[in-house]
């Protein structure tokens, strides 16, 4: 099959952003206190921001899908296609799920300014909006108790590492502040949100490894764990397991030596180096967070090799 890049592009955005939108205001809420989160990370801007962008992609995607499922081209819009996959499928009615989740996000996001109960109400929303992602891939193709089960996992995994990015997303935004905005608060305050990461991270991390374990048995099986080196689903899927690792070598390194490092550092009155070796390994493992999202995008249009004929 050749690859609709068009659609694969959207999707994704669509896994950035939302991933974004859920773990930035879960990892706020966790993270840091109620008059930390406005000024420390700037939020409202970034969550407005991936919400409004969430709306748009999801508007494309609808587009873009049912041009697929047609076999038409995407322009001029077929009204009429778009009208079936809203009102005819699971698909559409998760779509809508997700448009109404992420106007509410953007709404509760712009009353939120670091307050505890709106920022609540932009996570919850994000995760429904997140969720909703797993109607557009594998996970929604089984039936009866299996289909659920795919379901359930798809939807965990998705919650999981929407949760690892969205950190991600803050604890950068944290550790790249402009030296002049740095003082022995803030350093403070970026280490007891590194330290909270590094807890809940070990959830997050159980959960996605549990929920891939069944999706590898569902969408792989092992009598095809041989041919996945030969097959282009396969060999992505493999460097999805890499760049994974890659991650968890990170987090652990953040975890267990340069948190603690950058600690003694603040202690020490001298935080520079400290610093820069959490700014690179930060950086790092965020780039092979948007490398596995866009390897995610790509295999969701892919056919597994379980159902390969």
């Amino acid at each position: 099959m050749d690859a609709d890049w068009p659609l694969i592009g959207v999707r994704f955005a669509l896994y950035a952003t939302l991933s974004g939108l859920f773990g930035l205001s879960a990892f706020s809420l966790y993270g840091l206190k109620a008059g930390e989160r406005a000024d420390a990370l700037a939020l409202r801007p970034w969550l407005v921001g991936t919400g409004l962008l969430g709306l748009l992609f999801s508007g494309i995607a609808l587009v873009l899908l049912a041009a697929a499922i047609a076999g038409a081209p995407p322009w001029p819009i077929d009204r009429e296609a778009i009208g079936m996959l809203i009102t005819g499928s699971a698909t559409g009615t998760a779509w809508k799920a997700r448009m109404v989740a992420l106007i509410v996000a953007v709404i509760a996001a712009l009353i939120a300014a670091g307050r505890t109960a709106p920022l609540g109400m932009v996570a919850l929303a994000a995760g429904i909006a997140l969720a909703t992602l797993a109607w557009t891939g594998h996970g929604a193709m089984d039936e009866g108790a299996t289909g659920w089960i795919h379901l359930l996992a798809d939807i965990l995994h998705l919650l999981a590492a929407g949760a690892w990015v969205g950190a991600l997303l803050g604890l950068t935004l944290l550790v790249v502040r402009p030296a002049v905005r740095v003082d022995v608060a803030h350093l403070r305050l970026t280490h007891r949100a590194l330290h909270g990461f590094g807890l809940v991270g070990t959830l997050v991390v159980g959960t996605i490894v549990v929920t891939g374990l069944v999706n590898g048995w569902l969408l792989v099986g092992a009598g095809n764990l041989p041919r996945l080196l030969t097959t282009l689903y396969g060999q992505l899927l493999l460097a999805k397991l890499v760049l994974f690792g890659a991650m968890l070598g990170l987090a652990s390194l953040n975890r267990f030596r340069l948190t603690p490092a950058f600690e003694r550092s603040i202690a020490a009155g001298d935080h520079r180096a400290a610093l820069g070796a959490l700014r690179r390994s930060l950086a790092i493992e965020a780039s092979c967070a948007v490398t596995i999202l866009a390897l995610v995008a790509w295999l969701g249009m892919l056919e597994p090799p379980a159902t390969a004929m």
